[in-house]
């Protein structure tokens, strides 16, 4: 789904250094790399090897013992972990390497909940901005309709041109994930046009009444 494709991510990591050096400067060097840093996927990737940004949250030092770095790292999706432990020994002057790798958190879903079966799928828009439909508008959405504005009941405020909503219906269920084509600001002012271009309809077809022509 786009939503956890698109989710921050944690992970802890075992990284292992080439050579030995004092704990405060792998703090300090740590540091360095919180924040937005510049990662060319690595030769054995799936995507084309172009140098993009990629943000980490935060690297949280859970345990040094000798060469081995034990690490709690928040990160955009899309980053590297092993060029990450990598770029962090040449920093150091050592070389390094990711040695072991468990995903703790994948957007609002923690360890222990990434490995049930099922799960609500409202779960994953937790963090997303909704939009209330009516119900009469349910089912032109799910049939791959694009919202207009005379369907919407209530919006969240912190809708942004061009980011990802999530439509819902009054129940608060999930029926499709959009690009909103206006802030949140706007939407209130329109009443008539497209507010959101729909990308990924889940609910299914029939779930709601047909109401529309």
């Amino acid at each position: 789904m786009i939503a956890m494709a698109k989710a921050p991510k944690e992970y802890i990591c075992v990284m292992r250094l080439h050579g030995n050096v004092s704990e405060n400067e792998i703090r300090e060097v740590c540091k360095e790399f919180t924040g937005q840093i510049y990662q060319r996927p690595p030769l054995k990737s799936s995507v084309k090897r172009v140098v993009r940004i990629r943000t980490i949250y935060y690297i949280d030092l859970l345990e040094i013992s000798n060469r081995d770095v034990l690490m709690r790292i928040g990160c955009e999706a899309g980053t590297y972990i092993r060029k990450l432990c990598h770029d962090i020994g040449i920093v150091l002057g050592t070389g390094g390497h990711m040695q072991e790798l468990r995903r703790t958190k994948s957007g609002v879903f923690k360890e222990d909940e990434l490995r049930k079966i099922i799960l609500p799928v409202e779960k994953v828009i937790e963090g997303i901005p909704k939009i209330t439909i009516r119900d009469s508008a349910v089912d032109a959405i799910c049939h791959g309709a694009n919202l207009a504005a005379q369907g919407i009941l209530t919006l969240e405020s912190n809708i942004k041109r061009g980011s990802l909503v999530a439509i819902i219906t009054k129940k608060g269920e999930l029926v499709a994930l959009g690009i909103s084509q206006k802030s949140s600001e706007e939407i209130l002012n329109e009443e008539r046009g497209i507010m959101v271009k729909v990308r990924r309809v889940i609910m299914e077809r029939g779930t709601y009444p047909k109401m529309w022509k």
